[in-house]
């Protein structure tokens, strides 16, 4: 296989002539012995467990000291600048650059960096798919999978100079200083619609314009409720047809563009299954979905676990903000005990106060433009996910070079280096 000038063969693929080749631990160590986490100043300190690290992220979710946590049984100590890395469950991607001392489940490695190897360059190392497949073969066995020292030594790091270690880190940092920022604005986002929400589906607060009396009306009153069924799933000739069948499971999404059941026009007609039309109503009747709420988008069939709500006059959409809000309450106040379950009759009895169709209107355009910015940004954010493993393969690997092969020198601050990434990605192609 002819390797590009500058290039050369091995056993990871063709790699930089100035990166080398080096087991994991020969550039990571592991910590050995363990700490009371009982005794001070352990017991102080954060202790990290795998539940506390968000998958494939390398964010840290949760703080709490060893104290906090009640823990007994012994702890591996790490320091700031080590890698924390789950060996249970691979597949997870779980791990940390930590920016502090503090202690590891016994579930977990601290992983020191040795020499002139950077944590922030062997963290992505960690997350990126060469190693979690590698991690994932080594790891199926009996009981829970796991990846044991021997394992993590057999595996063969592709490394290159200090400076452009360096380079890349910074790179993939801001890169996820700018996810994190994201992640902080939808939160924020979330709760400010929640608060909107409280004001507005309540009459807390009034939108210009809006005044007087609310009236208390019963669901059964103001809209035309059905639900569907379930073709018999032993005729093949019922389903893999055109028409998208929505379960009770699909609500979920909020708001349905599509789904993954479809049934025939024979399995329809044989069928108690009904058709929706599209921005109907609908609400979960049974099992850990009950009252979830949400809103079809597209022409479909609905199943017996799916109520579908036709409103006389009122909004559909600021029922299912009305709805969204009262789930809790209306599972707590007409089901009782066991499986909370719905049905038609329940749903058409729940009465609440409504404002005219016109507030209704207002209302439910606020909510849905608050809803439509946070689909923005969770869109933007996913972009920027995709972006990063697009950005982490071509890094990793010396396919997209920031430092050049003539100097030690970065050419460009890591701010430009963020900017300049994905164009340098397309041009080295």
């Amino acid at each position: 296989m002819e390797v590009r000038p500058g290039y050369k063969q091995t056993e990871v693929g063709a790699i930089p002539e100035e990166w080398e080749l080096r087991g994991l631990l020969s550039a990571v160590q592991i910590a050995n012995g363990q700490v009371d986490p009982r005794k001070e100043p352990f017991r102080s300190m954060i202790l990290v467990a795998p539940d506390h690290i968000e998958s494939g992220t390398g964010a840290l979710l949760d703080k709490q000291t060893a104290g906090d946590q009640r823990a007994i049984s012994g702890k591996y100590a790490f320091q700031r600048g080590d890698i924390v890395y789950s060996k249970i469950r691979p597949y997870l991607k779980k791990a940390i650059l930590a920016d502090f001392d503090g202690l590891c489940s016994a579930d977990m490695y601290p992983l020191t960096p040795v020499g002139d190897v950077i944590g922030g360059f062997m963290l992505p190392i960690l997350l990126a798919h060469r190693f979690t497949k590698y991690a994932e073969s080594v790891s199926v066995r009996s009981g829970m999978p796991k990846i044991n020292r021997a394992e993590l030594a057999d595996f063969v790091v592709a490394l290159p100079p200090k400076s452009e270690q360096r380079a890349i880190a910074e790179v993939l940092s801001d890169v996820d200083a700018l996810l994190g920022g994201l992640d902080r604005l939808i939160a924020k986002k979330r709760d400010l619609k929640q608060a909107a929400m409280q004001q507005l589906l309540t009459g807390q607060t009034r939108l210009p314009g809006f005044s007087g009396e609310w009236e208390v009306k019963r669901l059964g009153e103001i809209a035309f409720c059905f639900s569907g069924g379930t073709p018999p799933t032993e005729v093949d000739a019922y389903y893999g047809g055109d028409i998208p069948w929505i379960t009770s499971g699909d609500l979920n999404k909020g708001y349905i563009t599509d789904v993954e059941g479809r049934i025939t026009a024979v399995g329809l007609a044989n069928s108690s299954a009904k058709m929706v039309e599209a921005d109907t109503l609908l609400i979960a009747l049974y099992g850990a979905t009950s009252g979830v709420t949400a809103i079809s988008k597209i022409r479909a069939a609905i199943n017996q676990a799916v109520l579908a709500i036709i409103p006389r006059e009122d909004s559909p959409t600021y029922l299912y903000f009305k709805l969204t809000f009262l789930k809790d309450w209306l599972i707590s106040t007409y089901t009782q005990g066991g499986q909370p379950n719905l049905s038609g009759d329940i749903v058409k009895s729940v009465r609440f106060p409504l404002p005219s169709v016109s507030e209704q209107t207002a209302i439910a355009t606020t909510l849905s433009d608050m809803d439509a910015e946070l689909a923005a940004l969770e869109q933007r954010r996913d972009k920027t996910r995709t972006l990063k493993q697009a950005m982490m393969q071509e890094l990793l690997t010396g396919r997209t070079r920031l430092v050049t092969p003539a100097t030690e020198t970065a050419p460009n601050t890591a701010e430009n280096h963020s900017r300049n990434a994905p164009r340098q990605m397309k041009e080295n192609r």
